[in-house]
């Protein structure tokens, strides 16, 4: 079945979903072009889905009860994003951020209750580019919203997003230290990071799925010329730098997304764990998009 069948037939039952995957394909895709799901359409119609398809509804004037009905399929065919969540950017941090995002069609989330991380590789709290020298942490992690049509920053961090001096000389695995690429992976679960250490185990994000490295075989702590990597097994958490010297990596990054202090951190888990997919369901996979500061500032100054 299509959304416009729903509209012929008067309604749909919504427990029937989970035995047309087509039909729930088709509903994913159209929410997640309007900002309410995040991609791919997975065919299955979870918790996450449902929460999204509600969402949808009532800012639309319509609700979801048992069946989802003519004008909820009708506006689900009908709507635009632009005009359903229209957007008041200016020249702030978190508007330009927007803007390259939209510049490189990556996704965001623009129902006010979900959250969107980004990680802005060699750039200042003000979004300013620093010399984004090897071994430091000199990049943020930041967590936007968007309220009433504007990005609202929720969390702005010292972090970094690059493997630290120790292991891109004594790299994990043979193939080179992991460096992740610019783009955007849907790739990350709340769970428990287990450090290489052994004893540094704490709550962060945990990659289940896969993502792109670059191997940085020849050391020179650059991905030109670098080989790719794509794994789902690859350990590159968002996880914790337990305070460590902001200019020394020192051994805090094998090539995960690592927040500098504990608090910070904290902050970072607190703010990701009120996200309504999350609290919708515990095993929600995060999105999380990685740019470089200065490919920001030449596209969107």
């Amino acid at each position: 079945m299509k959304i416009r069948d729903i509209i012929t037939k008067g309604s749909f039952q919504v427990k029937e979903l989970s035995q047309d995957s087509q039909l729930t394909a088709e509903i994913q895709q159209r929410l997640a072009d309007l900002g309410c799901l995040d991609p791919p359409a997975d065919g299955n119609f979870g918790p996450v889905s449902k929460l999204a398809l509600i969402q949808f509804a009532k800012t639309v004037d319509l609700e979801l009860g048992e069946s989802i009905t003519a004008a909820l399929a009708q506006a689900l065919l009908d709507s635009k994003v632009d005009e359903l969540f229209p957007l008041q950017l200016g020249a702030n941090l978190e508007s330009r951020i927007i803007k390259y995002m939209q510049l490189r069609n990556y996704w965001f989330a623009r129902l006010p209750d979900f959250h969107t991380i980004v990680y802005l590789e060699g750039s200042n709290e003000d979004g300013s580019l620093n010399d984004d020298a090897p071994n430091k942490f000199n990049d943020r992690r930041i967590v936007l919203t968007i309220e009433n049509g504007k990005p609202k920053m929720l969390g702005n961090w010292e972090c970094t997003t690059e493997p630290g001096r120790h292991y891109t000389m004594n790299p994990v695995n043979i193939g080179g230290a992991a460096r992740i690429a610019l783009s955007q992976f849907k790739a990350w679960i709340v769970g428990t990071h287990h450090g290489l250490s052994g004893h540094d185990n704490h709550e962060a994000l945990v990659q289940r799925a896969d993502i792109t490295v670059y191997r940085d075989l020849n050391k020179d702590f650059k991905r030109i010329g670098d080989k790719t990597d794509v794994g789902s097994s690859f350990g590159i958490n968002q996880h914790s730098g337990h305070n460590q010297a902001v200019e020394n990596i020192g051994r805090a990054s094998a090539g995960c997304l690592v927040g500098r202090t504990d608090k910070g951190h904290k902050e970072f888990m607190k703010i990701i764990k009120t996200d309504g997919r999350y609290v919708a369901n515990n095993g929600y996979r995060f999105m999380t998009t990685v740019i470089g500061g200065d490919d920001l500032q030449n596209k969107v100054p």
